[in-house]
């Protein structure tokens, strides 16, 4: 994968790609500095070592298997000799080898399912035997072994896994003492702190590496609670799962992705920060599967022209774009416009910090939720509710058809066609009856509109937190708001589903 983010990969690369040599130039200044470098300073701190004799034998090997059902030569190549050609009959035993059909037809009748094996890296966090790593390691696999640093292979099961973070536990059964580690607080990260990676890079064993947090709450848009340490540790294929140690012994991560144009390492890779460990692993081994908390609304990011629009400053927290209706948001009177500044008692500085906050707060937990709502501060006691299986807390979606334009425009604003929401508009665009509002029925190509992604059939709801109904509505509060110096109008738009977002457009 060229110049991507991508889960580690635990498949074992062909040895003349895996030992290449490594030249590196520089020139006269540059050597003559690197040459100054203390030993000391070049090698790191001392306490590597004694972290590294402390806390390998906790580190494991991943080794699944997965059948896989034969496609029955369906990616031979159809190949054609000219008539008479003295090279037919041995194309012929060829194709008949490789597809295991009589004459080469390749039927697939004989082909047999075959078996791939993959690596990875997980640790010991419980002498017991519970083992904690990527799911993306285990998933789909028939058989999971655990191999311990001495070569001590166990079988072991599932315990249990989330998607959304790709974390897994798995549980085997010692017949001798185990080590384990614990997790520290990533939370105390400091930008510069030394770390350790422990691991299996290309199934070579036990593997450490070394270097620093280079950045903390990475969101790098695998999942809806992204929140990565970054380090420039050595991270390579096969280290999927493995720990991040600070130099306590302490699991403050869980190496799970990198950058790489090559599946190598570059001195960027990701780790699932140890305080979203620790309360996943627990809920999995409780209860073999994740209990988050549930809020109810769709969310978008304050941007300035939002922020401008709804008299925040400064720009931040998550604006409600819709609740639903069998949500815990809903009873509390958290409505559509609503900013959340705080939850619990914690800042939310930008739209994903909410998701985190509500997904680590307790199923059942009544929680003070502080809004911005026409430029006050409001507090709103909301009990969660649980997070469903398939809900997936993202941002409010910008989906917009464009029809062609509607013949009956009554009027014109923000480079927008709009009219009357009638019921011939309503049939052709498909709008639901619930979706009350201006309907637009064209857009300027060239106007801040068309750069927001709104199109024929979206529906304008209100402008500036007031309902509007036909197109006059919209222009009388949009030469208002331009004769009141205001820099940009806030928009609240339906889909024809009824979905809601806002857009904030400029008035200048």
């Amino acid at each position: 994968m060229t110049n991507a983010i991508a889960a580690l990969s635990h498949c074992l690369p062909s040895r003349s790609r895996l030992f290449r040599p490594i030249v590196r130039a520089a020139a006269g200044a540059a050597v003559a500095g690197l040459l100054a470098a203390s030993p000391a300073a070049a090698r790191g701190p001392d306490g590597i070592a004694d972290v590294a004799e402390k806390v390998i034998d906790a580190v494991v090997n991943i080794s699944t298997s997965q059948t896989v059902e034969a496609r029955g030569g369906e990616d031979m190549p159809n190949m054609q000799l000219p008539p008479g050609s003295p090279f037919q009959e041995f194309f012929d035993d060829f194709l008949k080898n490789r597809r295991g059909g009589k004459g080469g037809g390749g039927d697939g009748k004989n082909s047999q399912p075959r078996k791939v094996n993959s690596l990875g890296s997980g640790f010991i966090i419980d002498p017991s035997g519970i083992v904690v790593t990527n799911n993306h390691v285990i998933a789909d696999a028939d058989e999971i072994n655990v191999i311990l640093n001495d070569g001590t292979k166990y079988r072991a099961q599932v315990m249990g896994r989330d998607k959304k973070t790709d974390l897994a536990v798995l549980k085997f059964t010692p017949d001798k003492q185990m080590t384990a580690v614990k997790f520290g607080d990533s939370d105390k990260l400091r930008l510069g702190e030394w770390v350790v990676a422990i691991g299996n890079p290309f199934s070579l064993g036990g593997t450490v590496t070394a270097g620093i947090v280079s950045a903390r709450n990475r969101d790098i848009n695998s999942g809806p609670y992204d929140n990565y340490i970054q380090t420039d540790a050595a991270i390579n294929r096969g280290n999927s799962g493995g720990p991040l140690f600070n130099l306590d012994g302490e699991v403050i991560g869980v190496n799970t992705a990198i950058i790489s144009p090559s599946g190598g390492s570059i001195g960027i890779g990701f780790a699932v920060p140890s305080k979203t460990v620790a309360g996943v692993v627990e809920q999995l081994r409780q209860f073999g599967e994740t209990r988050r908390g549930w809020l109810g609304v769709r969310i978008q990011q304050v941007t300035d022209e939002i922020a401008d629009s709804l008299n925040i400053k400064p720009a931040r927290g998550a604006l409600i774009a819709g609740v639903e209706d069998k949500g815990p948001a809903k009873p509390a009177g958290i409505e559509p416009g609503d900013v959340i500044v705080k939850f619990d008692g914690k800042d939310i500085k930008e739209m994903k910090d909410l998701p985190r906050a509500v997904a680590d707060t307790a199923v059942g937990k009544t929680v003070d939720v502080i809004v911005i709502r026409k430029g006050k501060e409001e507090t709103r006691q909301v009990t969660l509710g649980r997070l469903p299986d398939d809900e997936k807390p993202t941002p409010a979606s910008a989906k917009s058809s464009s029809p062609e334009a509607d013949k009956t425009v009554t009027q014109k604003a923000l480079g927008l066609d709009l009219a009357a929401l009638t019921k011939d508009l309503r049939t052709r665009f498909k709008i639901k009856e619930s979706v009350k509002g201006v309907i637009i029925t064209g857009v300027d190509s060239a106007s801040d509109a068309a750069d927001k992604r709104l199109g024929a059939g979206d529906v304008i709801v209100e402008v500036a937190q007031e309902a509007v109904t036909n197109g006059a509505d919209v222009k009388k509060r949009v030469d208002q708001l331009k004769k009141d110096g205001k820099k940009s109008v806030l928009l609240l738009v339906s889909n024809a589903e009824g979905e809601l977002r806002f857009v904030a457009l400029s008035l200048q």
